[in-house]
């Protein structure tokens, strides 16, 4: 079996490397008589940031000059056409010991055609309170193995023998939003397609310092509930059913938005810092869904790439 391990990246060198790091030895690691693991970095920048790095670990690398994370994917699997498997984590996760045969264990355990693994995000030394009141980074707990509807691909397992037959690519509207991991893995479980989860199979996320403040938290919170809800609306299918969407993401999203308002005022009241933080959240998230049942998209990586440059 090959096994393809895929790191996309843009303009984090030195993210790259802690990756590289972690996940080359790991790949030595799991090669044997049964299986060959390649490691392969695409690089979203045109300018080709990341070749240095992937060149002093003598990994493959591409660069990808279409902007957006699904199209750095699509070319991911693209590049795996000779391969059984392609697993993707992100440029700026390091994988704890053993992640790679965690991950490729719980595969061959299920036969799923996908398996996701678990993201802990490790906070900074000094955080202001309100960060760590506000659960943004409290992710769901499942049980080892357990059946999902829905899967992120910043540590995902993909089976392409089982996957190709169902005619998935990542969607490229959603390439500078974010949400095309959703779109993709929900036409997947739709189309027949299985995935489950590796509670063993852990990457720690290395998030920039600086992001680490109320207002990176309240935006990230209000991109999370537009790309959710414009993915229901773009898999709703006919006209009609794409309005009914909508609609139900704007009650939804103003639901959110009047509980989260409650709670914040509660927190004023009871000067209670977790309600305020996850008052303020919810409603945040609400007032993502209205928007994308408006119609607006949050740009969030085209965001990114405009500060960079």
């Amino acid at each position: 079996m090959l096994v393809v391990v895929a790191i996309p990246t843009f303009q984090r060198p030195a993210a790259l490397r802690s990756a590289l790091d972690a996940v080359v030895p790991q790949a030595r690691e799991a090669t044997g008589e049964d299986v060959s693991v390649r490691v392969l970095v695409v690089d979203n920048d045109a300018a080709a940031s990341g070749r240095a790095v992937a060149e002093s670990f003598a990994v493959a690398y591409v660069v990808e000059p279409t902007p957006g994370i699904a199209a750095v994917r699509n070319r991911a699997v693209e590049e795996s056409s000779d391969a059984d498997v392609v697993v993707f984590i992100d440029d700026d996760e390091v994988p704890e010991e053993s992640w790679l045969h965690n991950l490729l264990r719980a595969h061959a355990e299920t036969g799923a055609h996908a398996v996701a693994g678990r993201v802990v995000t490790r906070f900074p030394d000094e955080v202001e309170p309100w960060v760590r009141s506000s659960g943004a980074f409290i992710r769901p707990t499942r049980a080892d193995r357990q059946a999902m509807t829905e899967a992120a691909t910043n540590n995902l397992l993909l089976d392409l023998r089982l996957i190709r037959p169902l005619g998935l690519r990542f969607d490229e509207r959603f390439g500078l939003t974010g949400g095309s991991d959703s779109m993709y893995t929900r036409l997947l479980v739709a189309r027949g397609g299985t995935i489950r989860w590796a509670e063993d199979a852990v990457v720690v996320e290395q998030e920039e310092a600086a992001r680490f403040n109320r207002a990176w938290v309240l935006m990230r919170t209000f991109r999370f509930g537009n790309t959710a809800a414009r993915v229901d609306i773009a898999l709703a299918g006919s006209p009609w059913r794409r309005l009914a969407a909508r609609v139900r993401m704007c009650l939804r999203g103003g639901a959110r938005v009047c509980a989260g308002g409650a709670r914040w005022a509660w927190g004023v009241l009871s000067r209670s810092l977790v309600h305020r933080a996850r008052g303020l959240r919810t409603a945040y998230r609400g007032a993502g869904m209205i928007a994308a049942a408006v119609g607006y998209a949050h740009d969030e990586y085209g965001r990114r790439r405009k500060a960079t440059a």
